[in-house]
C-alpha cells in the first residue's frame, strides 16, 4: 500500500511538472486584446458572398510606373499589388476583426504564455503555384532574406524576433529578444508573405527583378509591359481556395492592372469602358464630374462605401532635418496658415472633415486634458515635455471668418518673432543668420491639379507675413525617390493607419528609422519620449494600458506639430462599370473589389 501511495505521488508530481513546463497552447487564432469574432469552425467571414459566381475579368488603375516585381527591396519601383494578389501570408486578419488573425498558411499557432515567442504549424496542403509545399524552410527563408537583402526598415520592424527555430518540415517558432515584451510581434509575424526558398537559390534577392515570384497565393502573372500594365491569371489548383479566410474572395479569372499618371485620366477612361472601376480623390470630381448620361442611365454606377477604418493620415509633411523647421513656433506659425475652412467651403464642396489627431476615427484619439492613465504615464516625462501637453488641449486652428483668419495670421507673426525672426524689407528673416523663411511643397502629379488649388490660397496667406512658398507637382516614380532619400522641404504624404497600431510606429515615428533610407519617417521625427511611448504602445500587457500609451503618444505629436493636417471623409467614394454583383453586409468595411463578382454569370 505505502508503494502504491509513493508511486501515485510520484505520478502527480511529474504530471505537475509537465504542465508547469508545457507553457504554451494551440489556437485556432490569434488575439492581442479581446475575443476573436468568428469561432473555431466559421466557414467564412460575413462580409463575403462564400458562393460567389467564379470567372469574369476586372481591370483596376494605379498610378505612377513600375520596373520591379520585387516590392521587399529599397531599389527599382515596385508594386504593392503583385504581392497582394501572388503571395499569401502565414495568417489573414479580416476587415470587421483586424485585432484577430485566423488561418491560411498556417493551421494553428502556438502561443507562448510567457510571450517568448510564437510558433506557426504549417497547413500540408499549403503549395506554391508550381505544386510544391510550402514548408518551414520557405518560412526562415522569407524572414532571414527581408532581413539580410530587403529594404532597410525591415531590420527596424522586426527589431525583436532573436532568431528562427525549425521544429519541423511545417512547424517553426519565431523567439523574441530577452525582455522584449512585444504583444503585437506575434500578429506582424502572421502577416509575413511567404516566397519560395528553391525559386530563389542562385540569384540576388536585393536586386531589382521582372522576373514573377513563385507564390502560393490566389493569381500568377500572366502578361505585363513594364511600367504600363500587368495582367493577373487565377491559379486554377490555388491551394487555399476553400479554406473560410479566402471563401468568397478573388471570384475573377482576371485582374488586370493598368498604370496612369494622373488620377482624373482614369475617369475618362472609367466612362469609355477602359478600367472598371476606380477610387475617387477629388472632391470636385465627384461633385460634378459624374453628370452624365453614363451614370444616369446607371450604366456607371456611383457610390460611397462607408467604412468604419482610421482615417487616412494625410498631411503636409514638415522635414525636420531642414533648419528652418526645427523651432516648433516655426512650424506652429505655418499651421496656422492653412485655411481648411475655405478649402473645404470653395474647393471640396463640403465633402471633407479635418483631421485632428494622428489617429482621427479610431476611437484611440487624444482629447481634452490627459487624465487617469494617461496622465501617469505622461509624469514620467515631465521634464522632457512642454508644459503645453498637460494644461493645453491640442486645438486645430479656426478660419471660420475673416476676423478669426486674420487673429491667425498675427499670431503667427507672433510666434515668428519669438522664435527670433522679423520682417526685413517685407520678408520673415532669421535675424541670426540673415536667411528669408522660404520653403518648397512637393506633390505628385496623380494628385492633379488638386493640390495647386489647395496650394495657392495657402501660399497666399504665407505671402501676408513674409514667408515665401512655392508648390511643385513631380512625376510620381521622381516625388517616390525625393522622399526616399528625404530631399524635400515640405511633401504632400498620406499613411494608412492600423486599426491597431503598434510596431509600424516605430518605422512611421521612431529616431531609428530616421535615417533609414526610404524608411516611413519621412518627418525625420528624432524624440526620446516619443520612442519611450511608442515601446509604451508595443509593451502594454492589456487594452487599458494600451489605449493609454496610444493616447500618450498621440498627444506628444500632436504638441510638437510636426505635421498639418489635412483632410478625411467617412467614405470610399467609388464609381464603377455596373457590370459586378456586390456583398451587401451590415459590417462597414468600406471598398472590397475583390470580394465583387460579374454579375452575368449568376444566370449560368
Amino acid at each position: 500500500m505505502k508503494i502504491n501511495l509513493k508511486i501515485k505521488a510520484l505520478c502527480c508530481f511529474c504530471l505537475t511538472l509537465f504542465f508547469s513546463l508545457k507553457a504554451f497552447s494551440f489556437e485556432k487564432n490569434l488575439s492581442i486584446y479581446g475575443q476573436a469574432k468568428y469561432p473555431e469552425n466559421f466557414s467564412h467571414f460575413s462580409y463575403v458572398r462564400p458562393d460567389a459566381p467564379k470567372g469574369g475579368r476586372l481591370v483596376m488603375p494605379e498610378y505612377g510606373g513600375f520596373d520591379n516585381f520585387n516590392p521587399f527591396i529599397f531599389k527599382g519601383t515596385a508594386t504593392s499589388t503583385v504581392a497582394q494578389l501572388t503571395l499569401d501570408t502565414l495568417g489573414v486578419s479580416p476587415s470587421d476583426d483586424s485585432a484577430v488573425v485566423y488561418p491560411l498558411i498556417a493551421k494553428a499557432f502556438e502561443l507562448d504564455l510567457k510571450n517568448e515567442f510564437v510558433g506557426f504549424v504549417l497547413d500540408e496542403n499549403a503549395k506554391f503555384s508550381d505544386g510544391s509545399p510550402v514548408t518551414a524552410d520557405d518560412v526562415i527563408f522569407s524572414f532571414e532574406t527581408l532581413i539580410e537583402k530587403g529594404a532597410p526598415i525591415y531590420k527596424v520592424y522586426y527589431a525583436d524576433v532573436d532568431h528562427v527555430e525549425k521544429v519541423n518540415a511545417h512547424h517553426v517558432r519565431f523567439w523574441f529578444k530577452k525582455g522584449a515584451q512585444n504583444k503585437e510581434l506575434p500578429l506582424i509575424l502572421s502577416q509575413l508573405q511567404i516566397f519560395s526558398a528553391k525559386d530563389w537559390e542562385g540569384l540576388d534577392f536585393s536586386k531589382p527583378t521582372l522576373r514573377p515570384f513563385l507564390g502560393s497565393g490566389p493569381y500568377k502573372i500572366k502578361d505585363f509591359q513594364v511600367g504600363r500594365f500587368i495582367v493577373f491569371e487565377k491559379n486554377k489548383n490555388y491551394w487555399a481556395a476553400n479554406l473560410p479566410s479566402r471563401r468568397g474572395f478573388f471570384n475573377f479569372d482576371e485582374i488586370r492592372v493598368d498604370w496612369y499618371q494622373d488620377t482624373t485620366v482614369t475617369l475618362q477612361a472609367l466612362f469609355s469602358g477602359d478600367i472598371d472601376v476606380r477610387e475617387e480623390y477629388i472632391a470636385k470630381i465627384w461633385a460634378l464630374g459624374y453628370d452624365n448620361d453614363l451614370v444616369r442611365q446607371k450604366n456607371v454606377i456611383k457610390e460611397s462605401f462607408m467604412h468604419h477604418e482610421p482615417a487616412v493620415l494625410q498631411f503636409f509633411a514638415f522635414n525636420l532635418r531642414k533648419p528652418q523647421f526645427q523651432d516648433k513656433r516655426v512650424r506652429q506659425a505655418i499651421n496656422l496658415a492653412f485655411n481648411f475652412d475655405f478649402a473645404n467651403e470653395k474647393l471640396f464642396y463640403g465633402q471633407y472633415q479635418r483631421l485632428y489627431s494622428y489617429f482621427t476615427n479610431s476611437g484611440l484619439e487624444a482629447k481634452g486634458l490627459p487624465q487617469g492613465l494617461e496622465k501617469q504615464i505622461l509624469e514620467k516625462f515631465k521634464d522632457k515635455l512642454d508644459a503645453s501637453v498637460f494644461n493645453k488641449p491640442f486645438k486645430l486652428p479656426d478660419h471660420s471668418s475673416l476676423e478669426k483668419v486674420r487673429e491667425n495670421l498675427r499670431e503667427s507673426v507672433r510666434l515668428l518673432k519669438e522664435a527670433g525672426y522679423d520682417f526685413v524689407e517685407g520678408k520673415m528673416t532669421n535675424l541670426k543668420t540673415g536667411e528669408p523663411l522660404a520653403f518648397e511643397v512637393l506633390s505628385n502629379s496623380a494628385n492633379g491639379t488638386t493640390f495647386t488649388r489647395v496650394m495657392l490660397p495657402f501660399i497666399a496667406n504665407l505671402k501676408k507675413i513674409g514667408v515665401e512658398a512655392t508648390f511643385r507637382n513631380l512625376e510620381v516614380n521622381v516625388f517616390k525617390n525625393r522622399m526616399d532619400h528625404f530631399d524635400y522641404d515640405m511633401a504632400i504624404m498620406s499613411y494608412r493607419m492600423s486599426n491597431l497600431p503598434g510596431n509600424e510606429l516605430k518605422e512611421m515615428f521612431g529616431s531609428q528609422a530616421a535615417d533609414v533610407a526610404g524608411s516611413y519617417n519621412i518627418m525625420g521625427i528624432q524624440n526620446k519620449v516619443v520612442d519611450a511611448l511608442i515601446d509604451g504602445v508595443v509593451r502594454a500587457q492589456n487594452r487599458q494600458e494600451y489605449e493609454a500609451y496610444v493616447r500618450a503618444l498621440d498627444r506628444v505629436l500632436l504638441d510638437e506639430n510636426y505635421l498639418i493636417f489635412q483632410w478625411y471623409s467617412p467614405y470610399h467614394r467609388v464609381g464603377y462599370r455596373n457590370k459586378f454583383g456586390l456583398p451587401r453586409p451590415e459590417e462597414k468595411v468600406g471598398f472590397q473589389p475583390l470580394t465583387w463578382w460579374d454579375k452575368s454569370l449568376e444566370q449560368k
